[in-house]
């Protein structure tokens, strides 16, 4: 096991020979395991559009107490299902999108984006007439969200649709090395498909791991990994969480109610923490250095847990790898990704410093 300092250390002396007091196979395996985040990686889940309107705000409005936002601009990104997707691309990796869409622009801008930007074939997304592509339309002026406006249905998939993503998760995880369930509670991640879901990863042997937020946990079975956040922890397990001995309660409780292998909770500037199986539980401390905007971290950790699983990593490295991701993504405002070029450079010991984003219409 390899801790995050030990990790820095490392590569801050490293130069392309390791240094005298550092074991070469230390150097081989953090070498393989970067090498290895161009696994291909299969997404499903709920998949979206992230719109941003950009201003300042000078003052309040003499109609009712809110403030007045000076219009700067717009931009849009992928969201949900679609910044994993954009994640694990912006690694290295090579992401095979599994969703539904609406029949709508949104739901095009969507598909075009995964084709642009990711690279990738969107074989997989179908499009469903009688719901709307789920859009999150966000306020931002100085860095801060003002409002939020969601155009979403929440209602589960039609059994042929369910059935077709089931059929699609069988192709594309026979070619990839993981398996990642973003599930944003849209309707699309059922406990139907997502039990479908366990019993094709374990019967092909590569790593599940589920973004939890909506369907019921209770025995999901041998998923390689869970990922809720503290809030969420609280509420699939029935725990309040006001300390570190009441999170190891709600981390052995989710334990014993899903029979993960290993739940993984995140905790905002408190780190994350992880629970085995087998009873082992590890703390990992925040890395962040500035914190912009936390939209999209758990895409982030998610995306980063699956490639380093699938190039060789334990479930400890991989966490503490993803947990110095997040840290790197929160730095960014909106919607954001981290790429393998940032990681390194972090690990390094060089901890990258990004400019306030351009706020122009397009």
């Amino acid at each position: 096991m390899t801790d995050i300092k030990t990790l820095i250390a490392f590569w801050k002396n490293w130069r392309g020979s390791p240094p005298g007091n550092m074991d070469e196979r230390v150097t081989d395996r953090l070498q393989k395991v970067l090498e290895g985040f161009a696994a291909e990686i299969a997404v499903a889940g709920d998949f979206m559009l992230d719109e941003y309107v950009w201003g300042t705000v000078n003052r309040i409005s003499p109609e009712s107490p809110v403030p007045v936002v000076e219009y700067l601009g717009q931009s849009s990104a992928l969201g949900g299902a679609g910044n994993v997707v954009m994640n694990v691309k912006a690694l290295g990796g090579i992401p095979a999108p599994l969703g539904i869409l609406g029949d709508d622009e949104a739901g095009r801008k969507v598909r075009e984006a995964l084709e642009r930007e990711a690279g990738v074939r969107a074989e997989f997304l179908y499009t469903d007439a009688a719901r709307p592509t789920t859009v999150k339309r966000r306020i931002i002026a100085h860095h801060q969200q003002l409002l939020r406006i969601d155009s979403e249905s929440r209602d589960p998939l039609s059994p042929d649709l369910e059935q077709r993503l089931v059929e699609a998760l069988e192709i594309a995880a026979a070619r990839s090395k993981a398996v990642i369930v973003s599930d944003y509670g849209k309707g699309v991640v059922t406990r139907s498909f997502f039990d479908q879901a366990v019993q094709i990863c374990v019967r092909l042997g590569i790593p599940l791991i589920l973004d939890p937020k909506a369907f019921d946990l209770t025995g999901v079975g041998p998923v390689t990994v869970i990922t809720p956040n503290e809030r969420e922890a609280e509420r699939f397990s029935r725990q309040r969480i006001h300390g570190d001995q009441d999170l190891e309660e709600a981390g052995r409780r989710l334990l014993e109610l899903t029979g993960a292998q290993h739940i993984l909770i995140t905790r905002g500037e408190h780190g994350m923490s992880l629970f085995a199986a087998n009873g082992a539980v590890i703390h990992i401390p925040a890395q962040a250095r500035d914190v912009f905007d936390v939209t999209g971290a758990g895409d982030t950790v998610v995306a980063t847990l699956a490639l380093a699983l699938a190039a060789g990593a334990d479930m400890r490295e991989a966490a503490e790898v993803a947990n110095l991701a997040a840290g790197i993504v929160v730095g960014k405002v909106g919607t954001a990704t981290v790429s393998r070029a940032e990681l390194e450079a972090a690990l390094n010991g060089e901890w990258p410093r990004f400019p306030e984003p351009r706020r122009r219409a397009r």
